[in-house]
């Protein structure tokens, strides 16, 4: 098969959204935007041997292509609507491809996503996908909201995704029965899209955790010109992690493992109430880690009052 057979056996799939006038085999996809409404949009990119390995299932990569773009709407507030894909590859592999395409499809499916265009090439394998939703105009959740005296919340437990990197470079032996679960935490990140929602009208500031807690919502202190203190023993952690690593383990995969695509989100504390009756419809655990100060930018961490010191980095791609 060549490069326009894959595309048509594989990547044209009819949609059942009526805002999709033209979807795949034009030149542009026409898409019907709702009045009052704006347009969020998300693009991200993995590269074999940097987001990762060579070897991965490409089931398990179709999904995590996908997934972790619709976090960026889910940490928005947005409504996933459209997709489209570049895919660069050093060959055809119909296997391949129609794993990749199970993964891929399967989540787009769940959250009634169409695959409108993209592009496929010959070269390193790469992923491009760009991601577009929906949401009523002045509900977007930004990081530059957040207000002296708002709680710091997070979704779910966190560094469980880093724990199963660590366990298949083996770095770190993970007891048997948890090494499923931290294996999908790592491959089958799950985006917080209802939590996102939820949160429109009560979340002042919102991101995704891709890179690492502290690194990630030091990007809310700057925009929001705030500082934030985590206390440590708040931070949740599963019982995997507390059951394979020491707590100051636990703690710097939690703070700068990354890969997470949990929610971090600050909430005034008027609405604390209004809070846990939205997220309790979601099915969501979330927890409070910490409090918004006035001061300069920067994440505190403390552990009983006392200051602490991480002592690895969140990710950068070009920190030397």
């Amino acid at each position: 098969m060549n490069e326009f057979d894959i595309i048509k056996h594989y990547f044209t799939v009819a949609s059942h959204r009526k805002d999709v006038v033209m979807g795949p085999g034009d030149d542009c996809a026409l898409l019907q935007v709702p009045p009052n409404t704006l347009l969020a949009v998300s693009t991200d990119t993995l590269v074999s041997g940097v987001h990762f390995f060579a070897d991965m299932k490409p089931e398990a990569l179709g999904h995590k292509a996908l997934a972790v773009n619709l976090s960026d709407l889910a940490a928005m507030g947005a409504d996933p609507c459209w997709v489209s894909l570049a895919l660069t590859l050093p060959e055809i592999d119909e296997n391949w491809i129609e794993q990749f395409c199970s993964g891929f499809f399967e989540l787009a499916e769940y959250y009634n996503v169409a695959l409108v265009g993209g592009d496929m090439t010959k070269g390193p394998l790469s992923i491009t996908v760009t991601v577009q939703g929906t949401l009523p105009a002045g509900k977007g959740l930004k990081r530059s909201g957040a207000k002296v005296g708002d709680g710091i919340y997070v979704t779910g437990t966190l560094g469980d995704a880093a724990l199963g990197l660590q366990q298949v470079l083996g770095n770190i032996a993970v007891p048997e029965k948890y090494k499923e679960f931290v294996c999908h935490k790592f491959e089958h990140p799950h985006p917080r899209i209802l939590v996102g929602q939820a949160l429109r009208d009560i979340a002042s500031s919102a991101l995704d955790l891709s890179d690492g807690l502290v690194g990630d919502l030091a990007h809310i202190t700057r925009a929001s010109g705030m500082r934030a203190q985590i206390e440590l023993e708040q931070v949740p952690l599963s019982d995997a992690m507390q059951n394979t690593v020491s707590q100051e383990q636990g703690w710097e995969l939690a703070l700068s493992g990354g890969d997470d695509y949990e929610l971090c989100f600050t909430v005034p504390e008027l609405y604390r109430g209004q809070l846990e009756t939205a997220l309790a419809n979601c099915g969501v655990k979330f927890t409070r880690i910490g409090r918004m100060y006035s001061g300069e930018p920067e994440v505190e961490l403390v552990f009983e009052g006392r200051p602490y010191q991480l002592q690895s980095q969140s990710w950068d791609h070009f920190r030397k």
